[in-house]
């Protein structure tokens, strides 16, 4: 986020934590959705950072631990879920970032944090979302992975970013969004082009340390189904992971 200029952008910082650079924005520090709706709708900056979003469902988790039955576990996953559809509502050129660590099962698959079944089974959170994409450190580099490992739910559109690997810089990711999807104020395609160069993360190693190239050499391994990173109604999901 440090890119954005200090009035780009709203942070809700559900964890209510400092964040890992000096901070210059607008923050709120709630984990109330109503408030947070609230913020969203009054945010005339047209960017949006929910900063931990995972955190929603586990501190309404913690706060009712004592609570039995199942009721409470079909209220947290339907409170998170009204979260994401309320985006929807919101102005078109207004684009809201969901930020969230991931979990990883048995088989090394990998998903966004949730609590209980419910998102998971009958929902699967990053299902609702346009544009997934997954934070990378090999070797001190920081990157964003922008397409599916076939064990994770990253995504994007075809054509959006011009690598596999990209900077991990969540303002030139919002200069793509709107470039590409025409939303507000947005670059050209021109004016893209020196930008996408410094960001191409071309043969950084990944996981394995294979090192993956851009988008073309990758097409064979990019399967036919794919996940804050963002969300927005029929504009990309808010997101990214």
């Amino acid at each position: 986020m440090r890119n954005f200029g200090a009035d780009d952008l709203k942070v809700i910082n559900v964890a209510n934590k400092p964040l890992p650079f000096k901070n210059k924005f607008e923050s709120v520090a709630t984990d109330d959705y109503r408030t947070i709706i609230k913020e969203l709708k009054l945010n005339k900056k047209h960017v949006s950072v929910i900063d931990d979003a995972q955190y929603l469902m586990a501190n309404e988790f913690m706060r009712r631990a004592t609570e039995r039955g199942y009721d409470k576990f079909t209220e947290i996953a339907q409170n998170f879920w009204n979260l994401v559809n309320c985006v929807k509502d919101l102005p078109a050129d207004h684009i809201v970032y969901f930020m969230a660590h991931i979990e990883r099962d048995q088989n090394g698959n990998e998903k966004i944090k949730t609590i209980g079944k419910l998102l998971d089974e009958k929902i699967t959170v990053e299902g609702m979302f346009t544009i997934v994409l997954k934070t990378n450190v090999t070797d001190g580099q920081y990157s964003f992975l922008t397409q599916n490992s076939g064990h994770d739910t990253v995504k994007s559109p075809i054509g959006m970013f011009p690598s596999y690997a990209i900077d991990n810089d969540l303002k030139y990711v919002d200069d793509k969004i709107r470039n590409y999807y025409e939303i507000g104020q947005f670059l050209t395609d021109e004016e893209m082009k020196e930008i996408d160069e410094k960001a191409k993360k071309d043969d950084i190693p990944i996981a394995d340390e294979k090192p993956k190239r851009g988008r073309r050499s990758a097409k064979k391994e990019e399967p036919t189904e794919t996940p804050v990173e963002e969300k927005k109604g029929e504009k990309p999901g808010r997101e990214q992971e």
